[in-house]
Parts: C-alpha cells; sequence; structure tokens
C-alpha cells in the first residue's frame, strides 16, 4: 500500500509537470506496465483528479484543469520560490493581496520541511520590500479585464483623467502591463480611433461588455516599453530628449521606468526620453542622475537649467559670502 500510494504521488508530480504524457513514457519513468498506469489513473481520478485520456498509439494522458484545486505537488526549488513570493507580495498593487498572501504562506508553513523553512526564513530575513504608494486595483477588476482580453470584447468604462475630468470610454482591449507598482491597460479606443494606455486604479467597468472584436496587430512588439513610453511623455506638457553621457545599463538604474525610457547609443552615451507638466521638475531631475548630459528637447528646457544653476550657484556660495 505505501509503494503504491508513493507510486501515485509520483504520477502526480509528472502530470503536474508536462503537459502531456503518452502511456508508455509514465510507465518507463515509474518503472511499471502500461496497465498499471491506467489503473493508478483510474485511482487519481476516483481522488477528484480530472485527468483526460487520448487516444492513438500508446495512448496518453492530460492533468486538466478540475472544478477545484487539487492538492500540488511542489519540488524544493519551487516550494521556496513560492513562499518567498508570498512574503514579499505585501508590497504589490493589488487590493488585500497582504491578507491573502499571510494566509497561504500559513498554509504553506505548515507543511515545509525544516530545511526548506530556514531557507525561506534566512531570505526572508535578509530582504526588505519597499512598499508601494501607488493606488492598489482590486483583484476582480484585473480578472475582469483579462477576461475581456481573453474573449476579444470590448470594454465600457468611466475614466478619470489627470486633470480630474470623466469621460466614458469604449475601447478593444488588448494586454494589462504592471510597471511595479501601477497597473495600466493597453487598448484602442474606438472613438479616437487610435492606441491609448490607461490608469486601472482611474477605471471604473460598466456592465455588461461590448460586442467581440477582431483584434489588431499590436503597436509593438515590447508593450512594456511601449507602456513606459506613453507613460512617462506622451501624457505630460513637456517631452524632453536627452543624451546622457553615460551607458544605458548605468543610466536606467538611476531612473525608473515610470520615469523614463532610456535607448542606447553607443557604449558610453544613450538617450532619455521623459516627460513632465513643470520645466523646472525636469531641469532638477537630469540634474540630479549624476551624469553629464545635453539637452536636445525642448530648447526652453535650457533656460530653465541656467536659472537652476544660478539659483544653485548662490545657495552653495551664500553662507561664504555672508561670512566676507
Amino acid at each position: 500500500m505505501l509503494e503504491t500510494s508513493a507510486r501515485l504521488l509520483r504520477l502526480l508530480a509528472l502530470l503536474q509537470a508536462h503537459r502531456e504524457w503518452s502511456g508508455p513514457d509514465l510507465a518507463d519513468r515509474l518503472k511499471v506496465s502500461p496497465r498499471t498506469v491506467r489503473r493508478d489513473v483510474d485511482k487519481l481520478r476516483a481522488l477528484g483528479y480530472p485527468i483526460n485520456a487520448m487516444g492513438g498509439v500508446g495512448g496518453g494522458y492530460q492533468l486538466a484543469a478540475g472544478a477545484s484545486l487539487p492538492p500540488l505537488l511542489l519540488d524544493d526549488e519551487e516550494a521556496v520560490a513560492v513562499a518567498v513570493g508570498l512574503r514579499t507580495a505585501a508590497g504589490g498593487a493589488i487590493t488585500g493581496i497582504a491578507e491573502i498572501s499571510v494566509r497561504a504562506l500559513a498554509k504553506l508553513d505548515q507543511v515545509l520541511p525544516s530545511r526548506l523553512r530556514y531557507q525561506v526564513n534566512a531570505l526572508s530575513a535578509a530582504l526588505v520590500t519597499m512598499p508601494t504608494l501607488a493606488p492598489t486595483v482590486d483583484p476582480a477588476m484585473l480578472t475582469a479585464i483579462s477576461s475581456a482580453v481573453r474573449d476579444h470584447e470590448r470594454l465600457r468604462f468611466d475614466y478619470t483623467a489627470r486633470d480630474g475630468s470623466a469621460t466614458v470610454r469604449d475601447v478593444e482591449p488588448y494586454r494589462l502591463v504592471h510597471d511595479g507598482q501601477r497597473w495600466y491597460l493597453v487598448a484602442w479606443d474606438t472613438r479616437k480611433e487610435d492606441w491609448r494606455s490607461f490608469r486601472v486604479d482611474r477605471m471604473a467597468l460598466r456592465i455588461p461588455n461590448g460586442p467581440r472584436f477582431t483584434p489588431k496587430p499590436l503597436p509593438s512588439e515590447d508593450m512594456a516599453s511601449y507602456v513606459a513610453s506613453a507613460v512617462t511623455s506622451g501624457q505630460y506638457r513637456y517631452r524632453a530628449v536627452i543624451k546622457m553621457h553615460g551607458s544605458a545599463g548605468e543610466v536606467a538604474l538611476e531612473v525608473p521606468p515610470s520615469l523614463g525610457v532610456v535607448e542606447p547609443i553607443d557604449d558610453r552615451t544613450c538617450v532619455l526620453r521623459i516627460g513632465s507638466t513643470s520645466l523646472d521638475h525636469l531641469a532638477v531631475w537630469v540634474a540630479a542622475f549624476g551624469f553629464d548630459f545635453e539637452v536636445q528637447e525642448p530648447p526652453e528646457l535650457v533656460e530653465h537649467l541656467r536659472t537652476l544653476s544660478c539659483r544653485l550657484h548662490r545657495a552653495a556660495w551664500a553662507r561664504d559670502g555672508a561670512r566676507s
């Protein structure tokens, strides 16, 4: 009985790790006959695991999605990764994720072997997660948007813009993008007939969804970069293009994706695209990044840099001037 139970667990682990197995392959892995594999599959089905059988030479098996979540078998590395991920999820941008993560982690901690619990505790003790200051998003909202993306259904929602103005939007949803703080929906705006990025925390969905649509080609193969470019320059009054005297990798370490987009020129220089509603803000930001730079656009930013330079010079020498 003990040997049979252990074999069932091994069979379940194989089915969870691979999309589809042939009968002979499973028999070879378990060192049993194909007939024993069929009996073991029937036992797992009796325990509630939905396992599909496929015809053909040798047959095949596939673990399907069921009505409820069955027990999962994780190897050591997978268990550690899940535990650490749950412990760091409190800094996420989803409403209630911290409480949900604590409940799931409590269940996982009960069954972790002592050697794995030691690894997880060591990582957790050394790891500090910066809490997000961005508005959180209801997981039900993300689920509803994801379903519309999957099913190619138009979405209608009330949207509050940066300036507080409210509009009703009708869009074809394509991708959800998370930049580490905020969630964005990339969609085709049917009224403006153009691509738009919407902050999910500013959306209020209207029910039901609109009709199905035929998907269009995406505006970019790299949707993360596309959204970063849109949120860091496209929506602001001033859009700056700065040549930075530093490699793209070095500059990217100082400029978060939510603030600017870095494009390499060569090994020593790169272009920074950054936006703001204030030229003063742009002047302070680019001066504080720690690199020499040249302003390519807009020309009025240069004047603000001169003003900032004079102001800093007066502040730096004001104390010595007072002494003299």
